[in-house]
């Protein structure tokens, strides 16, 4: 299991913080019929992704990359102490995983530059903050935390109806710090990093893509989950807001870096997670680098 990568000038870490079981593959994926589970479950235990109950197998997980100039962590994770009473082992969390992977991986949470967050969801937001003295504060202190505008309004809109709880104790805590960036799809970091607009997932999901002049790395979020979803990109999971859009997002994002030297860094699929796109029949594969 790799957790570190180059690519170009670029250092990638991965922050694993949780890594196991999920959900059993029809229930995540509705429009995965019995036959096409069969016709690809050896490939899939083989890769790690399915368990011999057909459960998936996903990885959770942040990205730290190292630049010349900057130190940029990608997506969050779960956090502790947040009460998430529907996923029990993420409930009221109290393990040290996280930051004892940012220490093996050599940072401390005030080597952070930025925390860029690919979407607002819960497993992508947790470690946005802390709990100090009964209080949220950002996790980060000497980071700037960088959210999509339309992501933070649509999430904003949502918890005004009811309360969104990793909204409220995850990036509220962040905008009251003024610490936030609501930035628009054109934000870029000197010439290292850029946004490409993903929506589907959520409305507002967007990637990040490293490198100078051209993509070295892309940081994909939720625009895939599993590696099946590579070989059949259709295949939405229940947790897409839109789901034809996302399948369509997730067929062209492949068709951009399929047969290229970019280094695909998904946030969900399983050890070793990151590698290149490669066309496989009218479907794709991510080859994996380890």
């Amino acid at each position: 299991m790799s957790l570190k990568f180059s690519a170009g000038d670029l250092t990638i870490h991965r922050i694993v913080e949780e890594e196991g079981k999920f959900l059993p593959a029809h229930d995540m994926l509705p429009g995965l019929t019995p036959e096409v589970l069969a016709e690809n479950r050896g490939w899939m235990k083989a890769a790690g992704a399915l368990d011999d109950s057909d459960t998936l197998i996903l990885a959770f997980q942040s990205y730290i990359v190292k630049t010349p100039h900057h130190t940029i962590l990608i997506d969050s994770c779960i956090g502790n102490h947040k009460p998430r009473p529907g996923r029990p082992t993420w409930n009221m969390k109290t393990d040290d995983n996280y930051l004892r992977g940012l220490a093996a991986a050599g940072f401390s949470v005030g080597d952070i530059d930025y925390v860029m967050c690919t979407h607002l969801h819960v497993d992508h937001v947790g470690w946005n903050t802390r709990l100090e003295n009964g209080r949220w504060v950002p996790t980060f202190p000497n980071a700037r935390y960088v959210f999509d505008k339309s992501e933070f309004d649509y999430w904003t809109e949502t918890n005004a109806k009811a309360e969104v709880p990793p909204f409220v104790d995850s990036v509220l805590p962040v905008v009251e710090a003024r610490r936030a960036e609501l930035v628009g799809n054109d934000f870029a970091i000197d010439d290292h990093m850029r946004i490409l607009p993903t929506p589907g997932h959520t409305p507002g999901h967007i990637a990040f893509t490293f490198g100078r002049g051209k993509d070295d790395a892309v940081f994909a979020g939720d625009l895939m989950h599993s590696p099946i979803q590579t070989h059949y990109p259709e295949l939405s999971p229940k947790f897409d807001v839109d789901p034809v859009q996302a399948a369509k997002t997730r067929r062209s994002f492949l068709e951009r870096y399929c047969d290229t030297d970019t280094l695909c860094c998904t946030a969900h699929f399983p050890s070793p997670t990151v590698g290149k796109i490669r066309r496989k029949g009218n479907g794709f594969v991510c080859e994996t680098v380890k």
